[in-house]
């Protein structure tokens, strides 16, 4: 279409209906419909007007797995309906060119795409990464020209880079490839964009769930290769929202409080001559315990129980969620939390004990709900946000008592999408 049809068509009811599918969420219909005209208008004052075709990659939650990926376990995962939409041209010149909400024009030559360590931790990094791990995958690469807005809330834990990087996987699968570059591929080649030319050390959960979609469980045990799969269940017929929580904590100096948590559980995993802690029993630790407790710490042992029973507990979640238990679920779920809070010790600094904003929140989580949902830490903890499952006669008054604490519109209900990363026009 061109981009005077596009603004004509997303206003008509069959585009609605599109949007209600992909977002499952009626009450904010008029939003996506002014959010996809305004972008296009957009694209069209920096680009011209002309064909044009729209794409969609949604944000992610952690539902289970907390602290497990980097030690080759299994986690389960979420797209949401946030997500980061391209208006995009194809260009025969070989230029790729990015305007993004709020920043300046970034331009690519698709035929000089080696990486320069100067560029890392920038936006151009990723775009690069996105090329060159494509073309050196064996697909075919080429120009674009892209307006990306996004609404994958920054700093929430909700990833917003893999967002991003999923976007930029899914129009180069389309324009060039005949939409044949696959999902997981997709996800891998977002990883290597932000390990290698954005320069951050991540797994793959985050790009796994945005590009595949839906609840999605991966199991990490051969990292090079993890298994993926699609867990079909829908979280509204089961009467339940997903609420996302930015406790506002500060994040300042926290990388040793992060850092430790891995390195603690390689400690325990060195002692049996393991690299990571998959291949470790609680059988193991328990015929050891006296060992390890003296060289390396009691903390470190904590977290690898935390890890073993972490790791099982994905698959029960799984096995719940495919057998349309939510109470068993959800019963997985908070035993996720407390053996976080209890264990893994992520829920707030130890070098700040006077500022609790996540245990302040899943206090008033526990106060609240009364039964109605559970809570628990969401992501790497110490500072963040916390997720709870609320019932949806609960839910307005669970946001109100959490914005209370923490903010007017602390407290985000969002719903767990069935799509990836995908063409929408």
């Amino acid at each position: 279409m061109t981009t005077q049809e596009l603004l004509q068509y997303v206003t008509t009811e069959e585009f609605k209906a599109k949007l209600l599918d992909i977002y499952v969420d009626a009450e904010r219909m008029d939003y996506q419909v002014q959010r996809y005209q305004k972008a296009i208008e957009i694209f069209q004052g920096t680009f011209g007007a002309g064909e044009a075709s729209i794409y969609s990659a949604p944000g992610r939650t952690e539902v289970g797995g907390n602290h497990t990926d980097h030690q080759y376990g299994r986690v389960l995962a979420a797209s949401i309906n946030l997500d980061a939409i391209g208006i995009v041209r194809k260009r025969d010149d070989g230029k790729v060119q990015i305007k993004s909400d709020g920043y300046d024009l970034i331009t690519v030559d698709s035929n000089d795409i080696q990486k320069v360590d100067e560029e890392e931790n920038t936006t151009l990094s990723l775009i690069k990464g996105m090329l060159a791990g494509v073309k050196e995958h064996g697909y075919e690469i080429g120009g674009f020209e892209a307006y990306v807005t996004s609404d994958v809330l920054i700093g929430a834990g909700l990833s917003s880079s893999a967002a991003f990087e999923t976007l930029i996987g899914t129009i180069l699968s389309y324009l060039y490839n005949d939409g044949k570059i696959s999902a997981i591929e997709i996800a891998i080649l977002g990883q290597y964009a932000e390990n290698v030319y954005f320069g951050k050390p991540c797994g793959l959960m985050d790009q796994m769930a945005s590009s595949v979609g839906n609840l999605v469980t991966i199991d990490f045990a051969d990292p090079k290769n993890p298994v993926v799969e699609r867990v079909e269940f829908d979280l509204e017929q089961h009467g339940y929202d997903l609420c996302i929580t930015d406790t506002k904590g500060s994040h300042a100096n926290l990388t040793p409080d992060y850092a430790a948590v891995p390195e603690e559980m390689k400690k325990i995993a060195a002692y049996f001559g393991k690299e990571v802690l998959r291949d470790v029993t609680f059988e193991d630790i328990m015929s050891h315990i006296a060992a390890l407790r003296s060289t390396t710490n009691d903390r470190a042992v904590l977290r690898a129980i935390h890890f073993i029973e972490e790791n099982k507990r994905v698959t029960e979640e799984v096995a719940a969620l495919k057998s349309g238990d939510t109470d068993a679920f959800l019963k997985g779920v908070r035993a996720s939390g407390d053996s976080s809070y209890k264990y893994l010790q992520n829920i707030y600094s130890p070098q700040d004990v006077l500022h609790q904003n996540m245990s302040l929140a899943l206090a008033i989580s526990d106060v609240t709900l009364q039964g109605n949902g559970v809570a628990r830490v969401h992501g790497g903890g110490f500072a963040g946000t916390i997720q709870a499952f609320v019932k949806k006669e609960k839910t307005a008054d669970y946001k109100k008592a959490m914005d209370q604490v923490f903010g007017g519109d602390s407290c985000h209900v969002l719903k767990i999408r069935k799509y990836g990363g995908m063409e929408v026009i």
